[in-house]
């Protein structure tokens, strides 16, 4: 099976063009698992497809590490766009990806010519439109009363804390906190991402505001563990800050891997994400 590395701001997938490559769906879970494995495989966040499409211009297949379906991906969507740009499978700059059912538009905002695509061109920032952040409980989904959770109470490993939750296609919990890049989040990850709150389990992003405009953050994602970067959660992420009263509508969320811009129009109420996506290299391996 061909595949290609990818990373949105480290955040790193294996992409494989499901098309081209015919891998039945019951076997996916376990090829996944495998080619994830950063000691015994290829090493990812996980495996993403990228699918022919009847109601866009392509679908995304994504998979976490552990082998479970997600619904979205800010940055691997970023790459799927990439992807197809650099290959030459669209010449449009303007990509509609379905992944879950949900179409996104994606836009080529930056690049350069290149010798080592088939298109000659190499995307370099993409944006995307992700949507209207749900904030509904229900539709998250969290167990907590009330129209919206802001603010809302959770106790992990017997300490408080107040979480904001938003969903962008996938559930999110966001606990704003001082000194998160000190944070062992290997010890408290596991306790937010299967409380008994989140019938779905939940991401959850550890938030340190720096000023109007600018946000720290770090991030344990369901299925994966602590990833560099999460397109989905910096854009939860910055709609909690506003809806806290913390920052502007624009957004730059500095993760571990790398800064996401993210702008929250309220008159639209649509989240937007701008940020880069990278090849790492090609190959094939046997599955």
């Amino acid at each position: 099976m061909k595949f290609t590395k990818m990373h949105g701001c480290g955040n790193d997938y294996i992409y494989v063009n499901g098309a081209a490559e015919r891998i039945p769906a019951d076997k996916k879970p376990e090829i996944v698992r495998r080619l994830s494995d950063r000691h015994f495989g290829i090493g990812g966040d996980g495996v993403i497809f990228i699918n022919p499409s009847d109601v866009a211009d392509f679908e995304m297949e994504m998979f976490n590490a552990d082998g479970t379906r997600s619904e979205m991906c800010g940055n691997g969507i970023r790459c799927v766009a990439k992807y197809v740009y650099d290959k030459g499978l669209t010449s449009s700059k303007e990509i509609k990806i379905v992944s879950a059912g949900k179409v996104k538009i994606i836009t080529v905002e930056t690049e350069r010519k290149s010798e080592n695509t088939p298109s000659g061109k190499e995307a370099l920032t993409l944006k995307v439109n992700m949507g209207s952040p749900i904030l509904e409980p229900e539709n998250i989904p969290v167990l907590v009363s009330g129209e919206r959770a802001i603010d809302a109470d959770i106790e992990v490993l017997g300490k408080k804390y107040k979480m904001t939750c938003v969903s962008m296609g996938n559930p999110h919990a966001i606990i704003f906190s001082e000194g998160v890049k000190d944070m062992n989040l290997e010890a408290v990850g596991p306790y937010f991402e299967n409380h008994k709150l989140f019938p779905r389990r939940t991401n959850t992003e550890f938030v340190e505001v720096v000023d109007k405009n600018n946000v720290n953050m770090r991030v344990w994602e369901r299925g994966t563990g602590e990833t560099l970067a999460c397109g989905t959660g910096a854009c939860a992420t910055a709609v909690a800050c506003v809806l806290n009263g913390k920052t502007e509508n624009k957004v730059r969320v500095h993760l571990l891997g790398g800064d996401l811009d993210i702008e929250w129009d309220r008159d639209a109420d649509l989240v937007y994400m701008t940020g880069p996506a990278e090849t790492v290299f090609e190959g094939e391996v046997n599955v």
